[in-house]
């Protein structure tokens, strides 16, 4: 695959089932990485969980389970980073004001997000007219 330039778009509807597809996606575009010089099954790994958590983050509070509603997914490699958008339509929340997860008792929220930005080089969230956008940047090496 040619890594200096990708887009995928997916827009699925507000339902987990599709979950993994959409985690699918991400470890393929680490795979087939031409210039990825770092460990690819890592990297799909991480790509996987970061996209899973996002979209199910974006699928349970954004759209309070509305199956109708849906959810846009964009990710975008460009030579020497890899971006990925996951729009939403909901009320939207301060991402600073996000505690760190109790580790104590993992099942609490906040796990996802934590992931999301350790994994991740840059993490924003931005409240538009038309809805929100989750940004998540990697630098590649």
């Amino acid at each position: 695959m040619c890594s200096s330039f990708l887009q995928v778009d997916v827009v699925i509807p507000t339902q987990t089932k599709y979950l993994d597809l959409i985690g699918s996606i991400g470890e393929h575009i680490a795979r087939e990485l031409d210039s990825f010089t770092g460990d690819r099954e890592a990297f799909a790994y991480q790509l996987n969980l970061v996209l899973t958590e996002a979209t199910a983050n974006a699928i349970k509070h954004a759209h309070d389970g509305d199956e109708k509603d849906f959810v846009r997914i964009t990710i975008h490699l460009h030579e020497h980073a890899l971006t990925i958008n996951v729009y939403d339509h909901g009320q939207g929340f301060d991402l600073e004001t996000v505690p760190l997860p109790d580790f104590e008792h993992p099942a609490e929220s906040g796990m996802g997000l934590f992931f999301i930005r350790t994994m991740m080089d840059s993490v924003t969230y931005t409240r538009r007219d038309d809805g929100n956008v989750l940004e998540i940047i990697k630098t590649l090496n």
